[in-house]
């Protein structure tokens, strides 16, 4: 146990029993426990293997690599379309989570073997995102803000082209870029 990891569970209300419950488990399968992104995120060899997190209505581990995972009992979720290689345990209450408790410590050995073996998952090309005309049109429009664009890291520019499009009216997308454009040009993403 990590020190410095004890206050996500000292805060916890509505799923303390069953965070508690993961820590457990986890812990049992030798992974070093950090803090990240505000949360238990548990690392083998410095790579992050799985995370919990707590939502209103469910508790969950997330696997960063659970695309890759066999997944014999079909229960990981993907949580959003956009989401390419993350999926999802999801818990409601301790019960679950205690029937579950050889299943789960399977599946974090098999993602540590994932993690041994090199393993990378195939990931859609940023050229696979949809970019909204709005965005097409503004690039074409100035030279300077297509350079920064592009020059951005893969990542940032599908933060971008998810975020434009998201929005389901045009004013809206318009509004996006126009705030937006600025840290384009200071090579940031959408979120920074």
């Amino acid at each position: 146990m990590n020190p410095k990891v004890d206050f996500f569970f000292k805060k916890a209300t509505q799923w303390k029993k069953e965070v508690e419950k993961l820590r457990t488990i986890i812990l049992e399968c030798h992974l070093a426990e950090e803090l990240k992104w505000g949360c238990p995120c548990y690392t083998f060899e410095k790579s992050n293997i799985v995370l919990i997190h707590t939502f209103k209505e469910y508790s969950a581990l997330l696997f960063f690599k659970g695309a890759l995972l066999k997944d014999p009992k079909k229960i990981l979720i993907q949580q959003t379309e956009n989401v390419q290689v993350a999926r999802q345990l999801r818990f409601t209450n301790v019960k679950e989570i205690e029937k579950l408790a050889p299943v789960i410590k399977d599946y974090i050995f098999e993602a540590v073997e994932i993690k041994e073996a090199g393993i990378k998952p195939a990931l859609k090309k940023t050229t696979d995102f949809k970019m909204v005309d709005e965005l097409k049109e503004r690039l074409d429009k100035n030279a300077m803000l297509k350079k920064a664009f592009y020059a951005l890291t893969p990542g940032r520019q599908r933060g971008y082209l998810l975020y434009f499009s998201s929005a389901k009216q045009a004013k809206t997308r318009e509004a996006r870029i126009d705030k937006s454009t600025p840290q384009i040009m200071d090579g940031k993403g959408w979120d920074e």
